[in-house]
């Protein structure tokens, strides 16, 4: 347990140095970066969204094959 624990605090501090970092250095202006950052984030959720809704059909379009009544 207590591996686990010192493992999820590395993985939380590399990943704040890392963003931080890479705030440094990145090329832009802090609110261009930011707009970047937003835009990405807003497609990612859209493409999270996407793929959610694209299963969930094919998972209900699953059930209602199991569900329908078989003939012999």
């Amino acid at each position: 347990m207590r591996r686990m624990f010192g493992f999820l605090i590395g993985i939380f501090v590399g990943g704040l140095v890392g963003a931080v970092v890479a705030l440094l250095l990145a090329p832009e202006s802090g609110e261009q970066l930011r707009g970047q950052l937003r835009d990405r984030g807003q497609n990612f959720l859209n493409d999270v969204r996407h793929s959610a809704d694209a299963r969930r059909i094919e998972l209900r379009q699953r059930l209602d094959t199991l569900r329908a009544p078989r003939e012999f």
